[in-house]
């Protein structure tokens, strides 16, 4: 059986006028992290990877490489979004991103 998982690397840019980190495959846009940007916080609302590229780990890549990129920059993260939230709890090194006062409203 071959292997589903997208084998080169997407890539992850922050398209700042769409307020939303993208994660490329081969130049398309295979899905896509939705965020508010507020002062030293971030945002994350929503999270969609198109249907013909489900299944083959890119959400993960992208909240890995969105958060990575919050971390470089020294936002603090607020999960609204539901896979962020999830991706964030299966993830503990990344909890301290989500301000400890804040962390009891996202069950993290």
């Amino acid at each position: 059986m071959a292997d589903e998982r997208v084998t080169g690397a997407p890539d992850v840019v922050d398209a700042e006028a769409r307020h939303r980190y993208e994660i490329r495959v081969d130049g398309t846009t295979a899905g896509f992290a939705e965020y508010h940007r507020r002062g030293a916080s971030i945002s994350f609302t929503h999270t969609l990877v198109e249907d013909a590229y489900a299944g083959k780990g890119l959400a993960g890549r992208l909240a890995r490489a969105a958060l990575d990129d919050a971390r470089g920059r020294g936002l603090a993260v607020l999960p609204y979004c539901p896979f962020v939230r999830g991706w964030i709890a299966k993830h503990p090194d990344y909890v301290d991103l989500v301000p400890e006062e804040r962390r009891a409203e996202f069950d993290l």
